[in-house]
């Protein structure tokens, strides 16, 4: 066949231009209404802690794991699961999904140990800064700062690599487009409008992933069942057998480049864990619904990557040769493959201009609500790790807030222009996603020690994480080194050489963090996160937004959350305890019990067992569907009843906690019919609005 570039053009430039600027500023507009239907009902004030933490208050279980969902999901969840599934098959498919989710499940241990130990922190590097000597802030500070900057410099790579794909679209332009609509809205709405903006992304992906479903597998033309699929990727295999699978198959987990990829994405997605974007979510959530949450959210997200590459990677993997295909005659080129181009094609060959438009809105949900949950955690940790913590301790909520949307712009122009730069560079899909664990995986392990740990020190901390950094990088090069004797971003891209690193980065500090503990240990008091980390004083700031709540100083208002907490710690340790079940469950079963037999046996999918396959895909996809779209919509029930009724003209009655003046435990039953007990700070009755 012939070798030459097709015209991969698919939408005229104003078609690109129109949906980022269309939908950017749609959902600004959406969300300028919103804050202020919640300011005028529910009386939120978007004081600092507002802002930045949702006062800690987020309770719906199904909005969390919605959040959570959309913050794992990158162009490279879609671009990457996809391409490695028409480049390897099944396996990759399960193990893009598996290799990364089973972190986020590990995370809400991590999560709801921190919401126990330190109940007012605005971030992870707070309690750092409170254990720990300046410079160990310094460090966990410059690692997560490090994987947040990358890992939204890649998201606008990767957006922008498919608009100007299929588009034409300027791809310097597209960068610069894809934050405007976001900016606006987060800094209008903070945290809050990001999960309420992460839950509609994610609904909208789910809904075009179960259609692209259910075409590729019940209604199309040319493939329109998993049989026939099954018979395309025979012939696939016979045509171009995969090298390291059973047979040359693409339908086996016995594969050897599958099996590294997995080991890659299992390393790669510790950095998430590293970016303080994951924390703040678990900082806004109610600390019963952390743990929950987090497992919901992992298993919703393992839906997305691995129902996609399952549908569109191996379904293009079968009629790459057919006329319906973009690229017929010609096969696709490696270019086009290391622009993520594989899933756009595919839906363009099962349903046609219909089908690229689709990709175009998942991928624009899944650059902005992520770029969005990035933007606000950067927000909160420059805000309060070292604008208050270096600059001014005593700053005002007000200040705090001002400093707050200053970060949330200069982050905007900061990524903007790297994005550009790391573009012209030449940086694929999938190289920032898989490089950039080698570099801060090594602080996953410090963090878990920091947060279950005693004896950790700020020594083994700061010593452990740069040296374990140095041995990583070395190991990464040296493999590449001796792999293919020169190092380039081709070679440095290998499955092998990045599972090297990645799996060092995490695994050397098991070994060098207990031995740095032990020439120089610590013995840290819990309760000094509590007594040492406090809520920021917003006291000016709300009366000068004319609140109709009670206004708590500063002491007030930390002392009523470490009540709170103080109440809540069996609940907390029965979330603790079935968060760790659930942690080794899980982890067993998704990396061990189902797929190492499948991997040491060499089987290969009968057409009987690619059926079994698919309907456990369709089972999977509907479960997600489930937790992401329906859940927040039946736990939001009562907010929408609220709003339906003031639409209706009618006065809406509070909801929530009620504290009363001069009562020192003053039991009281809210809207949901508990009985709960709380202190109150207040001077008179004063009603608290629930959050979603």
């Amino acid at each position: 066949m012939s070798t030459s570039e097709p015209n991969t053009v698919v939408f005229s430039q104003g078609t690109g231009y129109g949906l980022v600027i269309g939908l950017g500023f749609a959902f600004a507009v959406i969300m300028l209404i919103v804050s202020k239907l919640l300011e005028k009902i529910f009386n939120e004030i978007q004081n600092s802690e507002m802002l930045m933490t949702a006062k800690r208050s987020i309770s719906s279980t199904g909005l969390l794991a919605s959040s959570i969902v959309s913050s794992w999901t990158i162009g490279s969840t879609l671009l990457l699961s996809t391409t490695s599934a028409y480049q390897n098959g099944v396996s990759s498919a399960y193990w893009y999904g598996a290799g990364a989710c089973v972190q986020i499940i590990i995370f809400s241990c991590m999560a709801l140990e921190m919401k126990r130990k330190a109940p007012n922190c605005h971030t992870y590097q707070e309690i750092v800064a409170v254990r720990y000597s300046t410079h160990t802030h310094l460090i966990a500070f410059g690692y997560s700062a490090i994987q947040m900057v990358t890992y939204t410099v890649n998201l606008l790579i990767n957006g922008s690599s498919v608009f100007s794909n299929i588009t034409g679209m300027n791809r310097d332009a597209a960068i610069c487009l894809f934050p405007i609509g976001v900016i606006i809205y987060t800094l209008v709405g903070g945290i809050k409008a990001t999960f309420l903006t992460d839950w509609t992304h994610t609904v909208i992906i789910f809904v075009i992933l179960l259609t692209f479903m259910f075409n590729t597998y019940a209604t199309n033309d040319t493939i329109g069942s998993p049989a026939k699929l099954w018979e395309l990727l025979t012939a696939t295999a016979e045509r171009r057998p995969i090298e390291g699978n059973a047979e040359g198959s693409l339908m086996t987990l016995s594969s050897v480049q599958g099996g590294l990829f997995g080991l890659v994405l299992f390393g790669a997605g510790w950095a998430a864990s590293v970016d303080s974007q994951l924390f703040q979510k678990a900082i806004a959530a109610a600390p019963e619904k952390v743990c929950l949450s987090y497992i919901l959210g992992s298993l919703a997200w393992f839906t997305i990557p691995f129902c996609l590459a399952t549908t569109l990677g191996l379904a293009a993997a079968g009629i790459e040769t057919l006329s319906v295909f973009p690229t017929y005659p010609n096969l696709m080129s490696e270019a086009q493959i290391g622009d993520g181009l594989v899933m756009p094609y595919a839906a363009a060959a099962l349903m046609g201009k219909g089908g690229v438009g689709a990709v175009l809105t998942m991928i624009f949900m899944a650059v902005t609500a992520a770029y969005s949950s990035e933007t606000i955690a950067v927000s909160a940790l420059v805000t309060h790790d070292i604008y208050k913590r270096y600059f001014d301790p005593n700053a005002s909520g007000k200040k705090l807030v001002l400093v707050s949307h200053s970060v949330v712009i200069g982050f905007g122009i900061v990524t903007i222009g790297m994005g550009i730069g790391l573009a012209h560079a030449g940086f694929d899909v999938s190289f920032i996603t898989t490089v950039s664990g080698i570099v801060v995986n090594v602080n996953v392990i410090p963090m878990m020690a920091t947060l279950f740990w005693t004896k950790m020190s700020s020594f083994a901390y700061s010593v452990g994480t740069i040296l374990s950094t140095c041995i990583s990088l070395a190991v990464w090069f040296g493999y590449t080194v001796h792999q293919s004797g020169t190092i380039n971003l081709t070679t440095l891209s290998t499955n092998e050489a990045l599972a090297a690193g990645n799996t060092v980065a995490v695994g050397v500090p098991l070994i060098i963090v207990p031995i740095l503990v032990w020439i120089k240990p610590a013995n840290f008091d819990w309760e000094t996160w509590k007594l040492g980390i406090k809520q920021d004083d917003n006291v000016e700031f709300d009366e000068s937004h004319h609140s109709k709540q009670i206004v708590y100083n500063q002491e007030k208002s930390t002392q009523f959350e470490l009540d709170k907490a103080e109440q809540m710690q069996d609940v907390i340790m029965r979330q603790r305890k079935y968060g760790f079940i659930a942690t080794i469950v899980f982890v067993l079963f998704f990396l061990i019990v189902f797929p190492l037999p499948l991997y040491g046996s060499g089987y290969v999918f009968s057409k009987t067992f690619f059926r079994g396959w698919i309907v456990v895909m369709f089972i999977w996809g509907f479960v997600g569907a489930f937790i992401v779209i329906l859940l927040p919509l039946w736990e939001a029930r009562f907010t929408f009843m609220t709003l339906i009724k003031v639409m209706m003209g009618k006065k809406p009655q509070p909801r929530g906690d009620i504290r009363y003046k001069d009562a020192d435990d003053v039991e009281h039953q809210s809207e949901d019919s508990s009985m709960q007990k709380t202190k109150d700070y207040g001077t008179t009755v004063e009603v608290v609005s629930q959050d979603l």
